[in-house]
């Protein structure tokens, strides 16, 4: 009598970017450790000058280094070298917290989600830095207006993904503006996503942020510039034609005047800087549609290639990509 297969559990690999965390790294990988205990926890060393990995080693992690400093090429390097179904990806400074990555993981999965956002909730005001409420408020705003987004709390560094998600994501952040890029993603490529509350917790004592407010804000700000115009193209160059052809349309009622009145045209100047205007608008619109023709192919590919992972299910085997995309990678 054959005996009945016995379901196999998706490969779960926990992934934390650490940088100078000797005061949290062991904790943060012995929590783990305990909420997924079959789980293969990663810590990517991002060029700490302190104990990091020796104690996060000594914990029970696998320890790898990234010498590109910055959040986003820490990123970017554990999903390419990590090899999984489910990935849960935390920071390493004990703000999150791991007794959530179960109830996270089990979402995923049972939804055929892709991704699963931690949404930071917190009573204590000592968890959040003067000005990273508002912050993190009004660019969760913009972002809504750019790409109609429905999350609440985009910038959480607490996430878990889908094989399917990790290896087809077209990584182009350097550091703390990773987590717009990743929600822009989702969005853009129409994926099922959810958000889930989980605690956020005040760092210890002697623990710094890494995260600068101001310049930090500049950078993920310039984040969503730069991917509104990679994947809105036809929006972006849209509006500049509006501008450039309102800009060239002020200037030229007053010289129009002048010829309706006296037949001449003594604002040469003007009359030049009023056609150079309407030229740039006619430029910008046309780019437009050019761009979001090749836009739209390169979401396309990425689509193709998505497709050949199959979901994280409770009985399926590690998934492998069953195709190759040509291309694929001048996309990233």
């Amino acid at each position: 009598m054959p005996l009945a297969s016995q379901p196999v559990l998706p490969k779960i690999a926990v992934i934390i970017p650490a940088f100078n965390e000797a005061q949290t790294i062991a904790q943060v990988v012995t929590a783990f450790h305990k909420s997924l205990p079959d789980a293969l926890v990663y810590v990517y060393d991002n060029n700490s000058s302190d104990e990091t990995s020796q104690l996060a080693g000594m914990a029970g992690a696998t320890v790898r280094p990234e010498q590109a400093q910055g959040k986003g090429n820490v990123v970017r390097r554990m999903f390419a070298d990590v090899d999984a179904d489910v990935y849960v990806m935390a920071d390493g400074d004990g703000t999150y917290d791991p007794r959530s990555a179960e109830h996270l993981v089990d979402r995923l999965i049972a939804e055929n989600l892709d991704m699963v956002v931690g949404a930071r909730t917190s009573t204590d005001r000592d968890a959040y830095r003067r000005g990273h409420r508002l912050g993190n408020r009004l660019l969760n705003r913009i972002v809504h207006f750019a790409f109609s987004a429905k999350f609440a709390d985009m910038l959480s560094g607490y996430r878990v993904f889908s094989r399917r998600f990790v290896k087809t994501f077209p990584a182009a952040a350097c550091g703390f503006e990773i987590e717009t890029e990743l929600t822009v993603h989702a969005l853009e490529m129409r994926l099922p996503c959810s958000e889930e509350p989980v605690p956020y917790y005040a760092r210890p004592d002697g623990s710094p942020s890494k995260l600068s407010t101001y310049r930090d804000a500049l950078h993920i700000l310039w984040m969503i510039v730069r991917l509104f115009k990679r994947l809105r193209p036809f929006q972006f160059f849209g509006l500049l034609a509006i501008a450039f052809s309102s800009a060239s349309v002020i200037l030229s009622v007053p010289v129009f005047q002048t010829y309706f009145e006296t037949g001449m045209v003594p604002r040469v100047p003007t009359a030049m800087l009023s056609a150079t205007l309407m030229v740039l608008a006619l430029v910008s619109i046309t780019s437009g549609v050019i761009l979001q023709s090749v836009s739209q192919a390169s979401r396309d590919l990425i689509r193709l290639h998505y497709l050949t992972y199959p979901a994280p299910t409770h009985s399926a085997q590690p998934a492998t990509a069953s195709a190759d995309i040509t291309g694929l990678n001048s996309l990233s």
